[in-house]
């Protein structure tokens, strides 16, 4: 075969090859559109659109007055589709959009954003990000005006994606009871205690897949709306809360201590009004709130003196004690096999009564009062802690509650000093709560109600879900028990290491603590000091119990240390709290809420009250529309609101107003104002649509 022929086969060969290749390839497409064509269509549009979730707006948290201690805000981000609008649309409106961008902004020049919304609708893009700082309500109902923006996301491609962010408007104020709740579902406090009820339930909604991994939402018929989280009302006061907390942070920086908690509950109810927890920070300055020492594992601690109330509601339900019989300290120490029992006064209190025993602290003579007649049968002794619940955790709302702990005498770490030791508050662990839930019990007649700190579950009014009070125990002793227990609390404050909280105005009951701190082992020179007790004594309204851990200086004792900061909580309350004082009502109560009622919006400045209503997911409508002040109707579960016309020279109708309302329609038509009474505008002296001049005076009533 000469060269010509194999050149000839060569070629031939190829022809060959590449019909078969291309014959292959044309039964590829062929089997892949006909054959296996749906198949990757439905593979193409499940890569290219999904059903995602689509999130609810979180549920409030309020404190018991109708303050607002959390919520969510809606907050935007601006995205367009630049291949929505019309052509004659983008042209006649791009120019002034892509200036209201920079001047609002303020990162790039008009140009820049002209240029990228025009690159993106010729590129095809449909999905831009134009900036990624997020706005407010009012700033995306100014938005919504713009030029393009104004046609709407199906005319001019405008997107305001919501996301929400969880805002205090008391910011820190009992941030570590309100808590928080991660990404990973894990918090603290009413955040995360409740979040079955705040978090909702989430919608979803058909979104597409766009250039650059991005998803654009797609309507749909399919799509699920979000049901909206739940409201959670608190018990708390925001008053004594703040308070509490300045109080204690004001002692803790006096005294350069580690930690401080403090806990205020109404006796009667156990709703409690407050809880701070402040703690040094690692810095070893300034303090914040980072565990909840009042009713978590962090508190678990020996309780100290506090807990002599217990060794005498014992000895005296057991009738084995009179409290004016004499009991010898001696010199204030006392030998219980291997350990010495000391009091804190060097040279002891010799002989006293036992009444002044409790209220001078003395160890010894608590110590030895319960050994000699509970030392033989130290179970008796355990029944009565265990019949005031103490030796069980409460079941307290919130989550992370710590569990009490007390030596078993059927165990082999139970010695012959254990009962002297926990009759004065050492070898056992209590939170603060569990302390205070005791001496509340005492204020309250010996009936022991659950602490709790949500009153109740609501949504626009309606209530889903009520939290009463719970009695845990309908007495913790009998009432001749309770009555000496509360002698003997007021006496500690009259005569003994307390005196320094007394005062004429009121009268306060409790008593102190001071604990040696048990690190690795070892009692050392660190305490652990307390105050807790109730006020006003003859009358109780309010229980308290302050902490304070490892305070620096001498005389680190309850009285000198927790005791001046219960007193300064006492008198602020007792000064600002209007039932000890005048019996008058507070302003809100949940238990007022109706399960049928509809939120009570009366009048006001209508850009004002739409900015409120769509905040809180409220209908309303405006169908009059041009007037600025309004009065409101309900209509099929609806707010609408009614134009409340101010034409001059004429009286405007202020009834519903509040008084700054009022003042500003009233003032601005050159009247003078005079006013009584507190709330809303009742009554106005000027009837409504009178002729008016310049001047005139106008008597307004509120109420």
């Amino acid at each position: 075969m000469n060269i010509k022929q194999s050149i000839v086969l060569r070629v031939r060969v190829a022809f060959i090859v590449v019909t078969l290749f291309a014959g292959l390839i044309f039964y590829r497409v062929a089997h892949l559109q006909f054959v296996e064509g749906e198949k990757w269509q439905a593979k193409s549009e499940s890569l290219n659109f999904q059903y995602r979730q689509v999130s609810a707006t979180r549920g409030n948290i309020y404190a018991a007055d109708g303050s607002l201690l959390s919520t969510s805000l809606p907050f935007y981000r601006v995205v367009i589709d630049p291949l929505v609008a019309k052509q004659e649309v983008f042209d006649k409106g791009i120019d002034s959009l892509s200036y209201l961008l920079s001047s609002f902004y303020r990162d790039k020049s008009a140009d820049a954003y002209k240029r990228s919304i025009k690159d993106a609708r010729v590129s095809g893009k449909r999905y831009l990000i134009l900036n990624r700082k997020q706005i407010g309500y009012q700033e995306m109902q100014a938005m919504s005006n713009w030029p393009i923006f104004r046609n709407g996301r199906l005319g001019g491609g405008v997107i305001f994606e919501k996301v929400e962010k969880r805002y205090r408007p008391f910011n820190n104020l009992a941030s570590r009871t309100v808590g928080f709740l991660n990404e990973d579902k894990y918090g603290v406090g009413v955040e995360y205690s409740f979040n079955e009820y705040l978090e909702g339930k989430n919608g979803k909604a058909l979104f597409q897949r766009i250039a650059g991994g991005s998803w654009k939402p797609v309507f749909d018929a399919e799509d699920v709306k979000p049901d909206d989280g739940f409201d959670v009302y608190t018990t708390l006061d925001v008053n004594i809360q703040d308070v509490a907390e300045s109080a204690l942070l004001r002692q803790l920086m006096s005294k350069d201590a580690e930690y401080g908690s403090v806990i205020v509950m109404e006796v009667a109810t156990g709703k409690i009004k407050a809880i701070a927890n402040l703690q040094k920070n690692k810095s070893g300055y300034g303090y914040s709130e980072n565990y909840n020492f009042a009713v978590g594992d962090q508190g678990l601690t020996e309780p100290g003196s506090t807990f002599k109330l217990l060794s005498m509601l014992a000895l005296l339900e057991e009738g084995k004690i009179n409290l004016n019989e004499k009991i010898e300290t001696g010199d204030g120490t006392f030998r219980f096999f291997d350990r010495t029992m000391r009091d804190a006064k060097q040279g002891g209190y010799g002989e006293i009564t036992i009444k002044e025993a409790f209220e001078k602290s003395s160890n010894v003579a608590v110590s030895r009062l319960v050994n000699e007649h509970f030392g033989h049968q130290p179970k008796k002794f355990m029944s009565y802690i265990e019949k005031a619940g103490l030796n069980q955790p409460i079941g307290f709302q919130l989550k992370g509650e710590g569990a009490p702990y007390f030596k078993n005498p059927d165990e082999r770490n139970w010695y012959g000093t254990t009962l002297p030791w926990m009759s004065i508050g050492y070898e056992t662990k209590l939170t603060p709560l569990h302390t205070l839930m005791l001496y509340n019990a005492v204020a309250n007649g010996g009936k022991m109600v659950k602490p709790m700190i949500v009153e109740g579950i609501a949504k626009a009014n309606k209530i889903e879900k009520r939290f009463d009070t719970e009695v845990l125990r309908k007495s913790i002793a009998s009432a001749k028990t309770i009555r000496q227990l509360q002698e003997l609390l007021e006496g500690v404050v009259e005569n003994g290491t307390a005196k320094n909280v007394h005062n004429k105005d009121y009268k306060i009951a409790g008593k102190t603590g001071t604990a040696q701190k048990l690190i690795d082992g070892r009692y050392t020179q660190r305490y652990y000091t307390s105050f807790a007790g109730y006020f006003p004594a003859d009358n109780p309204k309010y229980s308290a119990i302050v902490v304070i851990d490892s305070p620096k200086g001498f005389n680190a004792y309850g009285g000198d240390i927790s005791a001046p900061v219960f007193k300064e909580i006492a008198d602020k309350i007792y000064s600002q709290d209007l039932e000890i004082n005048v019996k008058s009502q507070p302003k809100f109560q949940f238990a007022n809420l109706k399960t049928d009622e509809f939120p009570y919006i009366q009048a006001g400045k209508v850009d004002e009250l739409q900015m409120l209503c769509n905040k809180f997911g409220i209908s309303n409508h405006y169908n009059d529309g041009g007037e600025a002040w309004v009065k409101s109707t309900v209509v099929n579960k609806a707010i609408q609101w009614k134009a409340n016309k101010v034409e001059a020279p004429t009286m405007p109708d202020v009834s519903g107003l509040s008084l700054r309302d009022a003042l500003y329609v009233l003032e601005n038509k050159g009247l003078r104002v005079v006013y009584q009474g507190k709330g809303r505008v009742k009554n106005q002296s000027i009837n409504p649509g009178a002729t008016i001049s310049q001047n005139s005076v106008i008597s307004l009533v509120l109420g």
